[in-house]
């Protein structure tokens, strides 16, 4: 049995960073992910007039619960989503002029349901180019708060960046939802916000969050569960493997850890307990419908091992998909056919049927992290993969290609 030790969540990491500049007193985050996506979410509140002191498996946050510290900043998200949804957000809760611009790729995905959200609650927010996106200014003098309505089908960042929000106004905030993707991520939120001290409650699809503020803490990220889906697959994958991750157990917050739950029913052999997580492969992978609506991040991941089940894998209710860091289901379906695999795709699902991956085949990225470590998966068997931009993994896993080549030659 292999133990693999995952780096921190990339999500857990980012709503830390957003709840810690805001607590009163100084909070120290335990085990960080070190990635593009976080450091440029920590030089983001650096640039707002945060403190932020870094070491190796500590960052150490000085709250301000009155807003930025500096009273104009220019801020660069580079392709962070949480970064470029989640900091506007924090600004708008103090006094100040704050620009916001984002790589050409997170210039590309949306904004909108949030910036109309915000604007519903008096935020003075313009975009500077295109109505929705990146770049933008926000003309801050605090929230006052009161009730709202949001879409938020597209992404639930934006529910946790209101939510998060919601201590840090004058009144407190209601949020009534009409419609939500990845709810388990806002679970994450919920859980760190009541963590760090706020009064957050669930009526169905309205959220009331009291203007309580927040508290400083000691707070450890946990591995992070979407990272993990590849050492799973690749360990499904190959007869006689196995592979461990502690730290992802019975009480982890993040529900992509559910994409063992896909694995068990395609003949792994799954045992989750109070420390860590393993899957066993049996020599079976078979093929399954499965909704992936709560845990599409995984989506690529189930794609890329689709084609060694011996019957078609269909996933669906992934629509949301589409507007990640690239479009992930055209880009899954296009890779794979390049390596001679039957795939059919709709709106909001795939359906890969089963085959032989053929290379040599360059894996056309996207500039997209998680089409480069899913395909990695493929690959265990398909010689002649490679990939045209294979440093994008940087956004979340820097040393990815090195840990996942040292995990397959374990015997």
């Amino acid at each position: 049995m292999t133990v693999i030790d995952i780096p921190g969540s990339k999500s857990v990491t980012a709503r830390a960073l957003f709840l810690a500049a805001a607590a009163e007193g100084t909070t120290t985050l335990l085990r960080p992910l070190v990635s593009d996506d976080t450091e440029g979410f920590a030089e983001g509140l650096t640039a707002l007039g945060y403190a932020v002191r870094r070491e190796p498996d500590a960052w150490h946050i000085e709250g301000r619960p009155a807003g930025p510290g500096a009273e104009t900043a220019d801020v660069y998200c580079r392709d962070g989503a949480t970064t470029a949804r989640f900091l506007p957000t924090l600004a708008a809760a103090g006094r100040g002029t704050y620009r916001f611009d984002a790589s050409a790729q997170m210039r590309g995905r949306p904004l909108g349901p949030l910036s109309t959200a915000l604007r519903t609650l008096g935020v003075d927010l313009r975009h500077l180019e295109k109505e929705g996106h990146h770049p933008l200014d926000v003309h801050a003098r605090g929230v006052k708060g009161g009730a709202l309505t949001l879409d938020a089908g597209q992404s639930s960042q934006y529910l946790t960046a209101l939510l998060m929000l919601g201590p840090l106004t004058a009144e407190g905030l209601d949020i009534t939802v009409t419609d939500l993707v990845s709810e388990p991520y806002v679970e994450i939120t919920l859980s760190m916000m009541r963590a760090f001290g706020a009064d957050v409650r669930q009526d169905g699809r309205t959220y009331r969050v009291a203007p309580t503020g927040y508290r400083a803490r000691t707070y450890g990220i946990e591995p992070d569960a979407s990272t993990a889906s590849y050492f799973f697959a690749a360990a499904a994958l190959e007869p006689g493997r196995s592979v461990t991750v502690p730290g992802l157990g019975t009480g982890a917050l993040q529900g992509d850890l559910a994409f063992v739950d896909v694995l068990r029913r395609m003949g792994a052999d799954v045992e989750i307990t109070d420390t860590g997580t393993t899957v066993r492969s049996t020599g079976t992978l078979r093929g399954l419908t499965v909704n992936m609506r709560d845990i599409s991040d995984t989506m690529p991941t189930l794609a890329a091992l689709a084609p060694f089940a011996d019957g078609p894998v269909r996933i669906e209710d992934v629509a949301n998909t589409r507007v990640k860091e690239c479009d992930r289901l055209d880009a899954c379906a296009e890779n794979l056919r390049r390596l001679g695999i039957t795939v059919h795709t709709g709106p909001d699902w795939i359906e890969i049927h089963p085959g032989t991956p053929t290379g040599p085949v360059e894996i056309a990225t996207h500039g997209d992290h998680r089409i480069v470590m899913s395909f990695a998966v493929t690959a265990l068997r398909t010689p002649g993969i490679t990939f045209d931009d294979p440093g994008c993994v940087k956004k979340t896993f820097p040393d990815f290609h090195r840990v996942f080549d040292a995990f397959v030659r374990t015997p």
